[in-house]
Parts: C-alpha cells; structure tokens; sequence
C-alpha cells in the first residue's frame, strides 16, 4: 500500500482496556480460550495497520478477582495480589497470541518479575509505542484495592493516550444492564458526570473522576470483530464518555 493510498486514523496513540472475561468462552466465564485471545489479537493486528500507536491493559476476572475472592474470606491485600498476578498471565497469553500476528509486543507489569516481562518504566513504553510495538501493562498498578479500570485511566494519562477503548461484551453504555433488561437504551454519548450520577457500569468511579478531571475521553464498545478497526478508522461505534462540554 502506497503512502497516499494508507487509511486515515482517528487517534494518533490510544489505550485499549479488556477485561479478563474478554479472554475465556463465554458459556463458562473463566479461563483462557486460546481462539478467542486469537481472535482478539488479529484485531488488534488489523488495526495497526491504520497506524496508531497501541497500548493495552487487560484484566483477570477469568482466573480470579480480589473482590470476589475477598467476599469469600480472603484477606483484602492478599486477594489483590493474587488479581494482579491473574492479570501477567491473561497479558502473556495476548503478547504469544499477538507475536503469533507478526505484531512486536511488550509486556509490561507493575510487580518486578524480570523473568517474564519488563518493569514498568513509564519513558520506555513511551519509547516503544514510538517504535510502533504494541505494550501491555499488567500487574495492575501494584497496589492493592485499585481496579484495572483505574490502571487502565492511569496509564493512559501517563502515556499521553488520546483516548481509552473500552472493550466489552454488549454495544455500548445503556441506561440499564441489557444482559438484563431487553429494553434498556443505549447512549451514544454521556458526559462523566451523569455516569457517576446514575451509576453506570462504565468504569470504576476512580477511573470515571480521574478521566473526568483529566478530560480523557472513553469509548466503550462491544468487542465483536471488526470494531477496533472501525473506531480507529473514525466509524461511531457505541459510546463516548467526555466532559460534556464539547
């Protein structure tokens, strides 16, 4: 493809979040279905072809999640860790599946594991996003009693993200749980403040007021193929949260 013939894109460098649920076989919920992590890394690889610099957090709600594992008797700290650690694993299987695409991936966690993956150093993602390889941050942020969302809006501001990708299992942001409720209504569009208002299950409110105050945009989209490519391609696809002012 010739330089004038290339596609356009819609953001220069952007941070996709994707819950662990994202990676196992939705009929069971939990562990990793190596031709779902396949088929997410392939759109992952169609989309670098419009140019823009990828960053990835991914979650581990298919292995285990501190909540849960906290609600049935674990020590809180403890059963983040154990999260966090959930998360390497889930981000391991997406660089493999994602080399696998001809796509140059780092791994990057919060918790020193040399072994596995890089420290987070915040200048050498940077770095690497410039030299077009595609980073996944894991460990969440090292500390206990913080989400991935709020990982997922930290480092998207500490690298200059111009947007966060949300990617989840229904169209967009509606008004009730549509899993749920058959006639609950999408929104197009919602500022921050009427997501925590009405508590939607965007984002964690950590990671909704640390967008808001930092006036990064999230789009939350259903993670089918195709989409990824569509939104960095500048398609409207599900739902835009932003400052309200625009």
């Amino acid at each position: 493809m010739s330089e004038g013939d290339a596609p356009s894109r819609r953001f220069k460098r952007v941070l996709l979040k994707l819950s662990g649920e994202a990676f196992a076989d939705p009929r069971h919920g939990f562990g990793i279905d190596p031709r779902i992590v396949a088929s997410i890394a392939r759109q992952i690889a169609e989309a670098k072809d419009l140019g823009s610099e990828l960053a990835l957090v991914v979650g581990g709600g298919n292995i285990i999640r501190g909540l849960s594992a906290s609600a049935q008797g674990t020590d809180r700290t403890t059963a983040d860790y154990m999260g966090m650690l959930s998360t390497v694993i889930n981000a391991l299987a997406l660089q493999d599946a994602l080399e696998k695409e001809g796509v140059q991936t780092r791994v990057q966690t919060a918790i020193w594991m040399q072994e596995l993956a890089e420290p987070y150093i915040r200048r050498r993602a940077v770095r690497h996003l410039e030299k077009g390889r595609v980073v996944i941050f894991a460990g969440g942020t090292g500390n206990p009693y913080f989400s991935t969302d709020t990982t997922a809006a930290l480092r998207a501001l500490e690298i200059n993200a111009e947007a966060i990708l949300k990617g989840t299992r229904v169209d967009g942001v509606f008004d009730s749980d549509p899993e749920v409720n058959p006639e609950a209504k999408m929104y197009t569009s919602i500022p921050y403040i009427d997501v925590l208002q009405q508590g939607l299950k965007v984002m964690d409110s950590t990671a909704i007021t640390l967008c808001m105050d930092n006036r990064l945009p999230i789009l939350v989209f259903n993670l089918k193929a195709g989409n990824i490519m569509k939104i960095l391609s500048g398609e409207d696809v599900g739902t835009l949260v932003h400052a309200g002012s625009n």
